[in-house]
């Protein structure tokens, strides 16, 4: 290969690991040479000979649920589409993902996570949805190994972090109930722990408190994100407050929690309650009636992790670097059937 493009092999060593220091004019005639000769690199080779590997590990949620298994829970739908757009951005840039199993309860820990990574010689990380709390967060960022979390904010010399703007996301959708002339608005909102939901529960609250709408601590009800959480959490609104005319659910899958129990409680929707989600997906537009809710764009947001995390690849680990800037996303208003004036205005 090396005499086909007529360069040393340690230049095609250099071109097909990825090194940045190799000029594009060289690299387009190794890649061309390989191309011709049906060359494919062995990733698994290119791991043991010291440098990072062309693999990305991608985490999701806390410690305790590490498990492959609960991507797949339909409270968690939104992130798989994360997923498919971050497997996507990698394939495009040559990189294969590594998602990390459920290590043995004696290997469970923040050194031991950091240290089965160093093993692999990843590239570097994705950490989805973790918690404040996460005891992997600050090891990342001692290690320095290039991180960049989605859903969840840490910053470092060799970190960074791709959000959505919750905050103004749940405040249009509420300023959209408040504009067809809803007052009694619930709320059923996540864990308080996670970010996202914080960011949701503040955007709420600063649209009720732009139209001076008192807040009720009795239209609100916690869940944990998942659609039985909250039809459990809307039977028990619907029961104290019959009153209400209009639910905000923090997540689409809460919202179809949410209207199983309007249904059963024999309220048609949006004529006796009106009901809106948060993320749009794909579930969203077919529930019955289509959901109003806020859109989140998946593609950008895995593109824009990818992206972020090879910016770090090639840089000296020793060496203090600029970190991308936060990526913030803007979310879009998306009406349809779940939501009407109340009845009392009409």
């Amino acid at each position: 290969m090396a005499r086909l493009a007529g360069v040393s092999r340690a230049t095609v060593s250099r071109t097909l690991s990825g090194n940045a220091r190799v000029s594009e004019e060289t690299r387009q005639r190794v890649e061309a040479a390989a191309a011709v000769l049906g060359y494919v690199p062995d990733v698994a080779a290119q791991s043991l000979s010291g440098g990072p590997s062309r693999t990305i590990a991608v985490s999701f949620f806390a410690d305790d649920r590490w498990a492959l298994s609960q991507l797949t829970k339909p409270k968690h739908y939104f992130y798989l589409n994360v997923l498919r757009s971050i497997e996507a951005a990698a394939a495009e840039a040559g990189y294969d993902l590594l998602l990390p199993t459920r290590p043995q309860e004696a290997e469970i820990g923040s050194q031991s996570y950091v240290r089965r990574l160093r093993a692999r010689r990843v590239a570097g990380t994705i950490m989805v949805a973790c918690p404040p709390d996460d005891v992997r967060i600050l090891a990342l960022l001692e290690a320095r190994l290039p991180t960049v979390f989605i859903d969840a904010v840490a910053y470092g010399p060799r970190a960074t972090c791709v959000t959505s703007e919750n905050h103004e996301g749940a405040q249009a959708v509420t300023g959209h109930l408040i504009e067809l002339g809803h007052r009694r608005i619930a709320r059923i909102t996540g864990t308080e722990t996670d970010p996202s939901g914080g960011e949701r529960l503040r955007g709420i609250r600063a649209a009720l408190a732009a139209a001076r709408i008192p807040e009720d601590p009795g239209l609100h009800r916690r869940s944990d994100w998942s659609t039985e959480g909250a039809y459990h959490a809307a039977n028990d609104l619907l029961d104290a407050r019959p009153d209400l005319t209009a639910i905000v659910a923090e997540s689409d899958m809460m919202a179809i929690g949410v209207l199983r129990a309007l249904h059963e409680h024999g309220l048609r929707v949006p004529k006796d309650v009106s009901v809106t989600g948060f993320d749009d997906i794909d579930l969203a537009a077919y529930a019955l009636p289509a959901l109003t809710t806020v859109r989140q764009d998946t593609d950008a947001m895995g593109n824009g992790a990818v992206k972020a995390l090879l910016e770090f690849v090639g840089d000296d680990p020793g060496k203090t670097v600029r970190a991308p800037e936060p990526l913030r996303l803007p979310t879009e208003l998306i009406v349809r059937n779940s939501t009407a004036p109340p009845r009392a205005a009409r």
